[in-house]
């Protein structure tokens, strides 16, 4: 995969590579279909369709994913919902990181997690997968696991054994409830993360 990447890079000329550090590739992880809309595990698709309504963005299914543009300041931030189901979102991530030139430091993906209370955010720019499923791949695909990442935690709230039930249930009223402003509060962070960089937004955000 790097090697692909360098020589996309190495045929760029100083404009074009200006440019392509301009773009980002906005990554929310989550599995297509009515049946998951509502799920703890799409929390990456439901963020993303936040900011989509905030801004009035339209999402267009594409090769691999559903995709809008969305124009911040001089930044062009590609949001990509993958359609592979989150098993395979890696392909997903590779195609679009390629196809658009966006170098690997301007990519963010938007997952869920069972270590972190509900609500809770926090931006890394490396880790394991902890092993989620999507992560795995993406890792995979990427050979690596230094590419940022915003994890919103869905708490562990489960008895044993039902960690998949949990995951792919749908959001309690009371987290329901709560939701919007995470919500408002996760978009905020996305054009942070453009704007101000990835470790202003750290400082900023996590643990908010």
């Amino acid at each position: 995969m790097f090697s692909v990447i360098n020589k996309l890079f190495n045929r760029k000329t100083k404009t074009d590579f200006n440019n392509s550090m301009k773009k980002y590739l906005i990554v929310g992880l989550g599995n297509i279909g009515d049946d998951y809309k509502n799920t703890r595990h799409n929390i990456g698709f439901k963020i993303l369709d936040h900011l989509a309504e905030q801004e009035n963005l339209i999402f267009e299914t594409q090769k691999l994913g559903d995709i809008a543009t969305y124009k911040l300041k001089g930044r062009t931030l590609i949001l990509l919902k993958p359609s592979t189901y989150m098993n395979l979102s890696g392909k997903a991530v590779l195609y679009w990181l390629t196809k658009e030139n966006i170098p690997l430091e301007n990519v963010l993906v938007i997952t869920d997690d069972l270590n972190l209370p509900f609500g809770s955010i926090r931006l890394k720019t490396k880790g394991s997968d902890g092993g989620h499923n999507g992560l795995k791949d993406i890792q995979d695909k990427l050979s690596t696991i230094n590419y940022n990442r915003f994890r919103f935690g869905i708490s562990d709230a489960f008895s044993k054994g039902k960690q998949i039930d949990y995951v792919l249930g749908e959001w309690t009223e009371e987290e329901t409830k709560n939701l919007k402003e995470r919500l408002d509060k996760s978009t905020e962070l996305i054009k942070s993360y453009a704007l101000a960089g990835i470790n202003n937004t750290m400082n900023t955000f996590n643990g908010k």
